[in-house]
């Protein structure tokens, strides 16, 4: 097992790939740049009053939410047999985690399948458990969303009725039940072997549990950033909850583009100015994204350090499927 995160692409698609990096990061500047020149004259009090203390707990707040969503998708794949060392885990999770900043929402599954391949994980079931995870984030942002939006202000509800429209589909899909025979008929579709064992609602239930506990830490991080502003009220950590998960779930519906980028700060300003200024909320939404983003390469380093420190100890890698764990043949 060689350490890179997926199986090196062509020459071609890998300079395409950079090009598209690139691309994210100069309309990020951009709109970061503009954002600050509209809003200066009230951003500057805002970055003057946010503190290191501030930053350092909203990263906290980040990282333990990053580990949450890892413990909702390592129970996703549990329910089909995917029992992961710890230290693999976080390695295949965050690794092919960080494949959500090209554009579309197919990467990160696309980075499991190979990464999951080094612990004999079979590839539909890497694809199957990072595919459902992303519906539970989904689901219950959409679910955190609605729940919120009449702390939103007045333009919130014709602009995101769609939450609330939504929810119930993202419900049924869910329902294990329905969920099993849909997976059945993809895998059935692209002749694929069936699944080691179902999900059940006990599973999915946990692993939504996860996610939703995920909302809430990514919803402090947003709070104290709030308050490190200067922002209050004494519904701030429920808006400020509710409305960052309006915007990421806007963001990810927009497979375009990377990591919902630029999508989930405009949006997120606007939702977050019922309590808070304009400088403020533009400070919080651009640091906000900082943040996660180091969370998301921090976690990946830590991931790749755990790792080689485990295969050190062991005196090299030991795929899971030589042992008790294994989950299936790889197809």
């Amino acid at each position: 097992m060689t350490d890179s995160p997926v199986l090196a692409p062509p020459p071609g698609r890998r300079g395409r790939r950079n090009l598209l990096r690139a691309a994210v990061l100069l309309c990020f500047f951009a709109f970061a740049a503009v954002a600050l020149a509209r809003s200066w004259p009230e951003v500057r009090p805002a970055l003057a009053h946010l503190s290191v203390a501030s930053i350092g707990l909203a990263t906290l707040a980040v990282l333990a939410g990053l580990f949450t969503s890892f413990l909702g998708w390592r129970a996703v794949l549990a329910e089909y047999g995917g029992k992961l060392p710890l230290a693999g885990g976080l390695r295949v999770f965050f690794l092919g985690q960080l494949g959500k900043y090209l554009p579309g929402s197919v990467w990160p599954a696309v980075a499991q399948m190979e990464l999951g391949r080094g612990y004999r994980v079979p590839r539909r079931v890497s694809a199957a458990a990072v595919a459902i995870f992303m519906l539970l984030i989904l689901g219950t942002g959409l679910l955190v969303a609605a729940v919120s939006l009449p702390l939103l202000g007045p333009a919130a509800l014709p602009q995101y009725w769609w939450t609330l429209a939504a929810l119930p589909v993202a419900v049924a899909v869910l329902y294990p039940p329905v969920l099993n025979r849909l997976v059945a008929l993809t895998l059935r579709l692209l002749r694929r072997e069936p699944m080691p064992s179902p999900l059940s609602v006990a599973g999915i239930a946990r692993a939504g549990g996860w996610s939703l506990a995920a909302w809430g830490l990514w919803g402090v991080h947003i709070w104290i950033l709030g308050v490190g502003v200067g922002a209050g009220g004494p519904g701030l950590l429920w808006l400020a909850t509710g409305a960052f998960a309006a915007a990421w779930t806007l963001g990810f519906v927009l497979v375009l583009v990377p990591a919902g980028a630029v999508v989930r700060e405009a949006a997120l300003i606007v939702l977050l100015r019922p309590s808070m200024s304009a400088g403020q909320a533009t400070v919080v939404a651009l640091a906000s994204r900082v943040l996660l983003t180091v969370g998301d390469l921090g976690w990946g380093l830590i991931a790749l350090l755990a790792e080689r420190r485990r295969r050190r100890g062991r005196g090299g890698p030991v795929p899971i499927g030589r042992g008790p764990d294994r989950v299936g043949t790889e197809d």
